[in-house]
């Protein structure tokens, strides 16, 4: 019995199952390209503010606090100015002594001359006769008094620290009563007159874009959002003015320089960048011509897709090579796709060229279908009533 051959019962054959597929219409177009990109929000101009002179510090202005804004000549810190104006009443006295003595030394240089004249010589006198040296050292005394003067003048109005431009003031590093010497660090602030970002670009992105090299060139427009909150629809408008001219050692991009007016929507009353702030970046591009958009859901095998026939709804693949992509399209461009061709969408196993397809009607196509042959039938039945 166990010998013996047994008999396999016979599979009834199956019903070959046909290819379905959701299908939509391609569009031959013209299509803008656009980069995205990161930057962090900087201060186009930030320093360190010091004194040039020692002192003690006697009072410091409100608006030289952490985050307060300034105006330009606005003193932010003031010294204490009793030396240097006793400096400069120093200096004062000095010249009033040099300035006598060298009117002394020219009128004794007069009366040399004409000493000589009066004693009958016919020959010129010389230099020391004439008591020219004493002069040139009367005059020279009289130049290092008016320097002297000058400086301590400077020194006094020193003692007032004002604001070299309109800012905002990230630190403050002093307060009242302090001792300082020439050249102490008394905070950190920065411009406000506009910000800047710098926006890498990829050395495949460049292609796309025309950025302005000269200063002559051209700014482009951009458009800047949040880059830690995607929620936030604010958006903030900048341009490009410039590159740096050269691609970095370690990522190979270039960078772009966007400028921000008013950053702070001082004058806007926009909400306010910060200082530090990443933000996303729109950079339009050029325009592509003739070009086709592929759904990234289409695409099979990395770079293939399949199109249906509209005659005999047949299957025909086509590797394509992307020219751009962004997350939801890749963009090509293929002369032997025409406007309306039809591209599959649904995923499918294999799929030999030839083969037959059933297009899967759209769902709202359906439901759009249902309710018109519903409003057929109510109608149709409306009527019989009435007769």
């Amino acid at each position: 019995m166990l010998s013996s051959p047994q008999e396999k019962q016979k599979k009834t054959p199956g019903v070959a199952r046909s290819l379905r597929t959701k299908v939509i219409e391609l569009q031959v177009e013209d299509y803008t390209t656009s980069v995205e990109t990161n930057g962090i929000v900087r201060a186009h101009n930030e320093i360190t503010l010091t004194s040039q002179v020692p002192g003690r510090i006697v009072s410091v202005d409100r608006q030289f606090e952490d985050g307060a804004f300034f105006k330009k000549g606005a003193v932010l810190v003031q010294l204490e100015e009793a030396d240097f104006a006793a400096a400069v009443a120093g200096g004062q006295a000095q010249l009033a002594q040099a300035t006598a003595g060298h009117a002394q030394e020219k009128a004794r240089a007069e009366q040399a001359r004409r000493n000589w004249e009066d004693l009958g010589y016919e020959d010129e006198p010389n230099e020391l006769v004439l008591r020219l040296p004493q002069l040139r050292e009367a005059e020279a005394r009289v130049e290092a008094a008016k320097t002297q003067l000058a400086q301590a003048k400077r020194n006094l109005q020193r003692a007032k620290v004002l604001a070299p431009f309109n800012g905002r003031v990230r630190q403050r590093l002093v307060g009242i009563s302090q001792a300082i010497t020439g050249g102490t660090a008394l905070g950190r602030i920065f411009a406000v007159d506009y910000a800047e970002v710098r926006l890498p670009i990829s050395a495949t992105e460049m292609r796309f874009l025309d950025l302005p090299e000269d200063p002559g060139d051209s700014p482009v427009d951009i458009t800047l959002s949040d880059a830690l909150d995607e929620s936030n629809e604010m958006r903030w408008a900048a341009k490009i003015v410039r590159t740096e001219g050269a691609l970095d050692q370690n990522s190979l991009e270039l960078f772009a320089i966007a400028r921000i007016g008013d950053p702070f929507g001082k004058v806007s009353g926009l909400p306010s960048l910060r200082i530090g702030q990443p933000v996303t970046a729109s950079i339009p591009g050029r325009i592509l011509k003739d070009v086709i958009r592929v759904p990234r859901s289409a695409v099979r095998q990395l770079k293939r897709i399949y199109l249906v026939d509209k005659a005999d709804y047949t299957v025909r693949g086509l590797n394509i090579e992307p020219i751009r992509g962004n997350e939801q399209y890749l963009v090509i461009r293929e002369e032997s796709i025409s406007d309306g061709d039809l591209l599959a969408t649904t995923p499918m196993a294999y799929v030999p060229n030839g083969a037959k397809v059933e297009i899967i009607p759209d769902q709202a196509q359906e439901e759009t279908d249902a309710a018109a042959n519903t409003a057929v039938g109510s109608g149709e039945g409306l009527k019989k009533s009435s007769s």
